[in-house]
């Protein structure tokens, strides 16, 4: 009887929670209809830094031409860096804003599987100066991304999942220049990796034993792409909640170049991120805020002591001013509307949204 008291209880705080989502007043005036509509996204790859980047925008693709908007949604995932993960939410968020701006998501260096006119490496005595596929060179990457694609004037939210969150915290600490106006954080993971029940099982194998995978994926990418997507859905076929649309991007990453790059990236996230960088998050939040929407249901990459200091002793007042109760993160189809809700309207920004004028 108790563990059934317990179930309900659960279940009633989480439809509650959609529910008070799905209420939230929407400053754009649209009905709820609009998030039936489909529209065309624009796939473009690129070199950036050297190496081959694949870049997914919602509506206008070329910021240096014409009147373009003024404010810019760029999205900078998590690991692994594929951007299709991202299709839905990003579609989501982009007829949520009503069409008026750009929502732009940038791939890691070298975690797309280039097209066949296109190398994974421009020129390889180029990428022999710098660390493009490591912690820091996904940092300049991004960077150089910014500089070369997007005019210096434009304002940024910039929208950052899971390892993503750290690369926007490093990117304002290195160009305190940067127009960001906003930076939203979802599901971060910015502080001692290593120590988390998931990072002391991940760290030897992303840093000692990761090239025992790299076999098995190279055979398996023989496979036709046909077999290779049947065996994706019979492996996820369980899930209720998985996105047809994240099939292709998964089976890109069955790919040997793409799967080290990744795994290579994991390997030095867990030896350097580790303290959180208190000094940047209460230096950026004059700038506009950073805003933390995060689970708190596991804690595989949080310990227990983690869970608290995050829950209970926030950097400052405001930081963690938007929290998502649910059992777990995706960017799927029956979740996405109900994070880009609370994502577009947390509570510190119902006040004031001068910033998106």
């Amino acid at each position: 009887m108790r563990k059934k008291k317990t179930k309900q209880t659960a279940t009633f705080q989480t439809t509650y929670i959609v529910v008070v989502l799905r209420r939230i007043s929407n400053p754009f005036e649209m009905g709820s209809s609009v998030m039936e509509d489909k529209e065309e996204a624009c796939t473009e790859h690129l070199y950036c830094c050297g190496a081959v980047t694949e870049v997914l925008k919602f509506g206008t693709c070329n910021l240096h031409s014409g009147n373009p908007p003024k404010v810019l949604f760029l999205i900078i995932p998590g690991n692994p860096g594929v951007v299709g993960f991202y299709k839905t939410f990003m579609q989501t968020l982009h007829q949520t804003l009503g069409r008026r701006y750009p929502v732009w998501a940038v791939s890691h260096a070298g975690h797309c599987v280039p097209p066949d006119t296109m190398d994974m490496i421009e020129d390889p005595s180029v990428m022999a100066a710098g660390d493009v596929f490591g912690l820091n060179g996904q940092i300049e990457h991004k960077l150089a991304f910014l500089t070369e694609h997007v005019p210096r004037d434009s304002r940024l939210v910039l929208v950052g999942h899971s390892i993503g969150c750290y690369l926007i915290l490093q990117m304002m600490k290195r160009d305190p220049e940067l127009q960001v106006v906003k930076s939203v954080m979802l599901f971060p993971t910015i502080e001692r990796m290593a120590v988390t029940p998931q990072g002391k099982v991940m760290t030897p194998v992303l840093c000692r034993l990761r090239y025992v995978a790299y076999l098995p994926i190279f055979l398996l990418s023989l496979l036709p792409d046909v077999l290779k997507a049947f065996m994706v859905k019979l492996v996820f076929g369980g899930l209720r909640s998985l996105d047809p649309s994240t099939v292709l991007p998964t089976v890109s990453l069955i790919n040997v170049d793409t799967a080290a790059n990744a795994m290579y990236m994991g390997s030095q996230e867990m030896l350097e991120v580790l303290e959180r960088d208190n000094f940047t998050i209460n230096q950026n939040l004059d700038k506009g805020g950073v805003e933390l929407l995060r689970t708190l249901g596991p804690m595989q990459w949080n310990t227990y002591k983690l869970h608290l200091c995050f829950t209970m002793e926030p950097v400052t007042t405001g930081a963690l001013c938007s929290i998502i109760r649910r059992s777990r993160g995706s960017f799927q189809k029956e979740t996405s509307d109900c994070v880009v809700e609370e994502f577009v309207m947390p509570s510190s920004w119902t006040q004031e949204r001068k910033w998106l004028v």
